[in-house]
């Protein structure tokens, strides 16, 4: 079970920086082969959703902007396969009513995942297509 917070940049203490972008490289960068800049300048007016281990250790991140916008979704590799990444995910569209009520939320999925999130209640929007060399697919969660 995960602990949740979210909190803007200048409220991230160094040392939870420090864990949020390793992990955004490890599985971004590193695992799946992407190298592009992932400290954008979207990360300034973030929300940053961080999912914590009993012992402090960051096991689940996504990134929320205005729009409302979900992206930079993951799980660290130790926390795969637990529905870490549902458990995220319905903390992030909370996350997004509260913070901006009444809205639709976007996100760019990778197209493997299409399934997963259409199971939240996202449509795709766009055609596939590709961004770092990764099939994505933008989709959209409509406000009932």
């Amino acid at each position: 079970m995960l602990s949740w917070r979210c909190a803007r940049l200048d409220e991230l203490d160094a040392r939870t920086l420090y864990a949020v972008l390793r992990l955004r490289s490890e599985v971004f960068v590193v695992e799946q082969a992407c190298v592009y800049l992932d400290p954008d300048g979207q990360d300034l007016q973030a929300w940053h959703l961080l999912g914590l281990a009993e012992d402090g250790r960051l096991l689940a991140y996504a990134r929320l902007l205005d729009g409302p916008k979900i992206g930079r979704v993951l799980t660290a590799p130790q926390a795969r396969g637990q529905g870490q990444g549902r458990a995220l995910m319905q903390q992030a569209l909370a996350e997004c009513a509260r913070r901006w009520p009444g809205q639709a939320v976007s996100l760019q999925a990778q197209a493997y995942l299409q399934g997963f999130y259409a199971s939240l209640g996202f449509a795709p929007v766009s055609a596939v297509y590709d961004e770092d060399g990764i099939p994505h697919i933008d989709m959209r969660q409509e406000v009932s």
